[in-house]
């Protein structure tokens, strides 16, 4: 059995003697996609925080592989808006890269058209893309992403999760997701964590949207809103939903694609 890339074990953490983390254990293996959902508030950022070692728990432990590379894709980036910063210079603060390399990854994540603008002047979408590629100028074996739809529209969501998916192929690295929404989840994912400051349930999309805790935390109407349908087609999108050429061509990744999306009548 292959041992996790990481692993939280009983973890405790209080702030304020408010508890945040109650007893939370949770392990990422080589390869999978996990998706932590719930609701704002429900300590997720803090889990994946003490995952990483940023934020230290009152009791519990991390154990994580020997030497592990982890890329961490925040919510939201902080930079100094009057501060001149290209996006070159920003790949490259805290590691060497050639121009090649950055190019490949801009063009990776489709951002290959703002490699010298200024950081100051790229939209919310943008910003979150340039970030995955300065994370995957690493070539991370755990990749962490908090919240990364929330700056992408509706139409850019289905072609973010399938190229996050073609990043896990082509690097084999596991990936870590947060989100608070379940319709953004997409049919992927191997494994989905309902949390709200401890593990409610975990398992398929599916099996999640069904299990009590799940329909307490969101409501019963909202669960059975969600439906997981295949969409053929022979075109991809790129982040903005516009039409690109291309087709991957990874074992993870077929004709027939499985995502979710809210049933008619949601947003």
């Amino acid at each position: 059995m292959t041992a996790p890339l990481i692993e939280g074990r009983d973890l405790v953490l209080s702030f304020g003697g408010e508890r945040v983390l109650d007893h939370v254990s949770i392990s990422i293996s080589p390869g999978e996609i996990i998706t932590l959902i719930g609701p704002n508030g429900a300590g997720k950022s803090t889990l994946v925080k003490t995952l990483l070692g940023l934020q230290k728990p009152d009791n519990g432990e991390v154990v994580r592989q020997r030497g592990l590379t982890i890329g961490y894709v925040p919510q939201k980036l902080a930079l100094d808006q009057v501060l001149p910063m290209s996006v070159r210079r920003f790949l490259t603060l805290t590691r060497t890269a050639s121009q090649a390399d950055c190019e490949q990854v801009l063009a990776k994540v489709g951002a290959g058209h703002v490699m010298h603008s200024q950081m100051s002047q790229l939209s919310g979408g943008e910003t979150q893309r340039v970030m995955l590629a300065r994370t995957l100028l690493l070539r991370p074996e755990l990749l962490v992403l908090d919240e990364p739809a929330q700056s992408v529209d509706v139409t850019g969501q289905a072609e973010l999760y399938r190229l996050i998916d073609e990043i896990r192929c082509e690097l084999g690295c596991a990936v870590l997701m947060i989100s608070h929404d379940l319709h953004l989840v997409m049919a992927k994912t191997d494994q989905v964590v309902c949390f709200n400051r401890h593990v409610c349930c975990s398992g398929l999309p599916e099996t999640v949207r069904q299990h009590p805790e799940y329909r307490s935390l969101f409501g019963s109407r909202e669960a059975d809103a969600i439906g997981i349908y295949h969409h053929q087609h022979d075109h991809e999108h790129d982040l903005s939903g516009n039409v690109s050429a291309g087709c991957c061509e990874h074992d993870h990744c077929h004709d027939e694609h499985t995502s979710t999306k809210p049933a008619a009548g949601m947003q």
